[in-house]
């Protein structure tokens, strides 16, 4: 039970900083000036990938929670069983 909540937690953690980093690639894509050859491509929203690296920033701070939950109750075990 304890190793399957430390494993959902650590999960989370890893798939919340992928995400972040792929929405902050997208941030800096973003950020770059529009192409001088091609002056249809645009310079993209911002908005979309800001909210999602505060969402999935989030998720990670939610997994680490539920990792140190995990952590304390299994040291709480081993002092009863102590």
């Amino acid at each position: 039970m304890i190793s399957g909540a430390l494993q959902s937690g650590l999960g989370g953690i890893q798939e919340g900083m992928r995400r972040m980093e792929k929405a902050a690639g997208e941030i800096a894509r973003a950020a770059q000036p529009t192409n001088a050859e091609n002056p249809e491509q645009k310079s993209g929203d911002l908005a979309e990938p800001l909210v999602e690296l505060k969402l999935y920033e989030n998720n990670v701070k939610a997994s680490a929670k539920v990792v140190k939950t995990a952590d304390e109750v299994l040291g709480t075990l081993l002092d009863i069983k102590a």
